[in-house]
């Protein structure tokens, strides 16, 4: 397994991802070649903490137009993962 800390790039700071970890569900923007298996070995490595289920989005990156060319430019594509602790795990973000 790789570096757990070049698997989870960052977390997603959200209205609809705040929401989601009152239900111990919280997102995560990972690497793009990393399986399910890998991102909740990640996590539980990480936050020392036992996952319950993995779901994972890949998303495509925008188009993005330059002001001054008028040439377009293509954004990264992301992967995203909410992750589901199980239950009595504590949280991982505190507000």
């Amino acid at each position: 397994m790789a570096n757990p800390y070049s698997i989870i790039i960052k977390p997603v700071i959200s209205e609809k991802s705040y929401g989601l970890s009152d239900a111990g569900v919280y997102t995560f923007v990972v690497d793009r070649r990393a399986n399910k298996i890998e991102i909740g070995k990640a996590i539980e490595e990480i936050f020392s903490v036992k996952v319950g289920k993995v779901n994972t989005l890949n998303r495509k990156g925008k188009r993005k137009r330059s002001r001054k060319s008028g040439l377009y430019a293509k954004l990264s594509d992301t992967k995203h993962a909410m992750v589901t602790l199980k239950e009595g795990q504590i949280e991982l973000f505190q507000r």
